[in-house]
């Protein structure tokens, strides 16, 4: 029989109400296959009853006197005080713990750390500790009240790194983050999994909602805080619906404290068409994500997460439209509209609206790109075997249990490709075609100039999405 590993798993689970909580539900069936678990919470009974019948649970108090009993120990941190109980723990671990990293930046999680246990002095110090005197003014700042986008540029993140045996991350990005400041560091990427949504037909989900069946429908889902864009998303809204007056924008979320978002509502003259729903089970958020014309997901700055939330979204089938940065970009780029964080960010999304309008068999096409991009892609067992492999690495060990087979959804692919996007697409992605054209690309529009294709002429459109599908 292969030889299973035994671990300690610490994570919040439901009902602490975070993306974490809802990631570790559905990975712990898939990682079980692999592993013998127990679970250590904060002192709280779970609201999945299935968990209590499948494993061990215990509070985390009890953690210390039977740490040897396992091979290693999974410490899932992201920003929320929620994670706070196994943070410490973290830190008791003399550098055998194991930390996923769910958020690169942990600063806001780490103000929470300091200012709440009234240790203002020591967070000032800390931050000039690892970030200079521009560290500790940052610090100050923070103490006045002041949460500035400048945060993101300090990570804070180096107590919980230099305090684990080693990392996981769920991107390319994070993982990069990481090697650049801890060379020596293992710093292995599980990706991220999800369970394929099941497919919810948009009247179906309207009908149950109580939307309107004939009316473009915007949805952003998740928490509402500054970070989300939604004052460029609100701004491209109303400018689009001034041009189809029969659409409305719902934010299913609930809001940040810090974020006035009604107010914001107010000023822009969209009360009458945008919708606050608060808090959203994961029902509700499947029915939500399948009534939409288009979802947004934007982000700006980054943590440096992957979105569990965004996946889902795309699992949907969804048109969904993304911030280009941090993990965003590793996604691609006939699964997702990325838009640019820049001056002209509002234009594009109001742009990439219009398109949507105007041409929703295409919207269609980009979803069902989405979605097989998560099929593929993003499988919960893969994931699972992710952390297996990478923890057998950890502990200098053959991963002996092989891999979940995969069994694809049988269904037609439909085919589109970022060629199939309003010009303003191919401007977002290449600054200056002239330096930036991928190899061919020149040869191609070097043969179009001769025989008279001009740059609005529709053959050269096909002919685009011809190269595209032919590798170029």
């Amino acid at each position: 029989m292969p030889q299973r590993l035994k671990l300690a798993y610490f994570s919040p689970l439901n009902p602490v109400q975070s993306g974490i909580s809802d990631y570790s539900e559905e990975l712990l069936p898939a990682l079980a296959l692999y592993a013998d678990l127990d679970l250590y919470l904060d002192n709280y009974t779970p609201a999945n009853r299935e968990l209590a019948s499948q494993f061990n649970i215990y509070p985390a108090a009890k953690f210390a006197r039977q740490a040897g009993r396992y091979d290693n120990y999974l410490f899932h941190m992201g920003n929320s005080a929620a994670h706070a109980y196994l943070y410490r723990t973290l830190l008791d671990t003399a550098g055998k713990g194991i930390l996923v990293l769910h958020d690169f930046v942990m600063h806001h999680f780490m103000i929470g750390q300091y200012l709440n246990n009234g240790q203002a002095a020591e967070y000032i110090r800390q931050m000039g500790r690892r970030y200079g005197s521009e560290g500790e003014s940052i610090a100050r700042e923070v103490i006045k009240g002041k949460f500035a986008e400048s945060l993101f540029k300090y990570p804070f993140n180096e107590t919980a790194i230099e305090a684990a045996q080693a990392v996981l991350v769920h991107s390319r990005y994070a993982q990069n983050q990481i090697h650049e400041k801890y060379p020596q560091k293992p710093v292995g990427i599980a990706r991220m999994g999800v369970p394929l949504p099941p497919q919810v037909s948009k009247e179906t989900a309207r009908a149950r909602l109580g939307l309107p069946q004939d009316e473009f429908i915007l949805v952003s889902l998740g928490h509402l805080n500054p970070y989300k864009r939604l004052d460029s998303a609100l701004w491209a809204f109303r400018a689009f619906r001034r041009e189809y007056p029969h659409s409305r924008f719902v934010l299913v979320g609930s809001p940040s404290p810090n974020y006035d978002v009604k107010s914001m509502i107010s000023a822009l003259g969209l009360t009458n068409s945008v919708y606050l729903t608060g808090y959203a089970s994961m029902e509700q958020l499947q029915d939500y994500t399948a009534a939409a014309d288009c979802c947004v997901n934007l982000r700006y700055p980054t943590a440096g997460e992957t979105s569990a939330s965004l996946l889902r979204i795309m699992g949907a089938g969804r048109p969904v439209i993304v911030s280009r940065t941090g993990a965003f970009e590793e996604l691609p780029d006939d699964s997702v509209i990325k838009v640019d964080v820049d001056d002209a960010e509002e234009e594009l999304l109001l742009e990439y609206l219009r398109w949507l309008a105007q041409n929703p068999a295409r919207g269609v096409a980009l979803g069902a790109n989405a979605r097989r991009y998560v099929e593929q892609a993003a499988r919960l067992d893969d994931a699972a075997y992710d952390y297996y492999r990478f923890i057998c690495q950890v502990l200098n060990r053959t991963p002996e249990i092989k891999p979940a087979p995969v069994v694809p959804e049988a269904r037609e692919v439909i085919k589109t490709s970022q060629s199939g996007l309003p010009a303003l697409v191919y401007q977002a992605h290449v600054t200056d075609p002239q330096d930036s054209l991928p190899p061919g690309w020149d040869e191609l529009a070097q043969a179009a100039a001769e025989i008279g294709l001009d740059e609005n002429d529709p053959v050269l459109e096909e002919v685009t999405r011809a190269a595209r599908f032919a590798g170029l």
